[in-house]
């Protein structure tokens, strides 16, 4: 009986049905060695639209700073988008850290400048060892923002698991397997498994993040 108690829990399922006006947010964070960057939506999810870590300009994050410091303004490290959009896309939260291993412009002060939108969504989480159910209305078909298998926090799917195996909370694997199993079907089964999704973390108990949308498929004229 217990064991049937635990197991109901572990699929969390939270669902936002959104009709919202999508409006843009940027957010600056002057590159000081341990900053953290720090995306959030309240309602829907995030989609990140451009990312620049660099400088295009001399006035940003340029308070103290001597001018040799700030005279490069066409610096700008290549992938940030990127790595961004799959660290953060389809997510109701989410920390960013520069990639510092990779320097663009020597002896320049640098930013990270995110712009992002919070965009309509379906959001559900599934904890490890459960399954997560997408299923849209009739007539439409899933199309998966972001998939994501690991753990970002101490909280999410923690109940009655020991702290060894919530310690890491940057373990994540941007996983393409579940779009690719259900993206145009009108609902779609994905076991959050590690022999399904792969492990990002031995030893760390993870669980399965997606954010989808129910959209009309388009009809090709014959």
């Amino acid at each position: 009986m217990l064991h049937f108690r635990l197991s109901t829990t572990l699929l969390l399922a939270t669902i936002y049905l959104l009709q919202t006006t999508v409006s843009t947010e940027t957010v600056i964070t002057c590159d000081n060695g341990g900053d953290v960057q720090y995306l959030s939506c309240d309602l829907g999810v995030i989609h990140v639209k451009a990312a620049l870590y660099g400088r295009s300009n001399k006035k940003t994050c340029s308070e103290g700073r001597p001018p040799q410091q700030l005279a490069n303004t066409n610096c700008s490290q290549k992938g940030a988008l990127n790595v961004i959009k799959e660290r953060c896309d389809g997510k109701k939260t989410c920390e960013i850290k520069p990639n510092r291993a990779s320097d663009p412009c020597q002896g320049i002060y640098k930013y990270l400048e995110t712009n992002y939108t919070c965009d309509p969504a379906i959001h559900i989480v599934a904890c490890e060892g459960s399954t997560a159910q997408l299923f849209c209305d009739p007539g439409q078909v899933i199309f998966v923002i972001g998939a994501d298998y690991g753990r970002r926090d101490q909280t999410t799917c923690s109940y009655m698991r020991p702290a060894s195996q919530l310690r890491r909370v940057d373990c994540f694997g941007s996983t393409k397997k579940v779009a690719d199993s259900c993206n145009g079907k009108n609902s779609c089964s994905v076991f959050a498994r590690n022999k399904v999704l792969g492990d990002p973390c031995g030893g760390i108990y993870k669980y399965l993040e997606v954010a989808y949308r129910c959209e009309y498929p388009v009809v090709t004229p014959q």
